[in-house]
Order: structure tokens, then sequence, then C-alpha cells
């Protein structure tokens, strides 16, 4: 059994066990019900939870979520509405998020899918100082994909 404050009290029967706890007005806590003898602990309760759940949400609040955020093209696209679209990436990439581009193929486009991977090329030199290419252009369907993740801030500062 070990007490209040740290302090080893040896085995101890439960009854003088839950008797020693009940001086020290705390909570008789099983730490290690496996071990032979069991091990317990002499401590407040309802305070060991607090600082447990305190630990969890700080910990929570450190990790940081990677969201993707999708960017879809057209074959035909004007080079203002193309400088937007790359502006966009650059604005997710700068907070962290991954980025999907995808150019969208209708109709007839579907034979021109060389122009759709220049296309992804293009807005993967554009963005290239902020992300790297996490998959490399893909078809799937009538759409080609493309995933870029943002570039670690360790690795752009040095």
């Amino acid at each position: 059994m070990i007490g209040s404050d740290n302090e080893q009290l040896g085995i101890l029967s439960l009854a003088s066990a839950l008797n020693a706890a009940y001086d020290k007005e705390l909570d008789l806590v099983l730490i290690a019900p496996s071990s032979e003898p069991p091990v317990c602990r002499i401590m407040d309760y309802g305070k060991y939870c607090f600082d447990r759940d305190k630990k969890k949400k700080e910990a929570k609040k450190k990790q940081q979520r990677v969201d993707v955020k999708e960017i879809q093209l057209k074959c035909q696209i004007e080079q203002n509405d193309f400088n937007t679209k790359v502006n966009n990436a650059r604005r997710f990439l700068t907070s962290g998020n991954k980025v999907k581009v995808m150019v969208v193929f209708r109709g007839r486009q579907m034979a021109y899918q060389d122009v759709g991977r220049s296309l992804l090329e293009k807005f993967s030199t554009a963005v290239a100082d902020l992300g790297n290419i996490d998959k490399a252009p893909v078809m799937e369907g009538r759409s080609m994909t493309m995933f870029i993740s943002p570039v670690k801030q360790t690795a752009a500062k040095q």
C-alpha cells in the first residue's frame, strides 16, 4: 500500500487499509489489481479524476488536426480563375491543411487527359514552395486527382 504522501506503508489487510484512508479523510484506490499483492493508494479520488481529465484536455489542445480541402478545376480554365484557385490552395497549405486538386472531364474532354495532367503539373509548380505532391495525378472515373501536403515548418526554415 502507498500512502497519501507517496510513502510505502507495506502490506496491509483490507480493513486496516480502509481505516487508514478513513482516518485521513481520503479514498483507497486500487492502482494495480493484477500484481501480487494488489497495489492500493490513499488519495483524493475526485482530485485524481479532475487532474487526469485536465491532462487529456491539454493533450487534445496540442494535437493538430489536418483537414483535406478540395479544389476543382476544369480543362478549359482561364488564367485568372486558375490564379484564384492557386491562391486558395496556398492559403490552405499555409494553414496546415492538405489539398486535393481535381480536374473534372466533361463529355469529349475525356479524350484530352494530357491537358488535365499538364494543368495539374502547372498547379503543383505554382504551389511548390508551400507543398509537396503527396499522391501523383491519378485518373479516377471522369476526374484526375492529385494530393498536395504542406511542407513541414522545420523544413521550411532550413
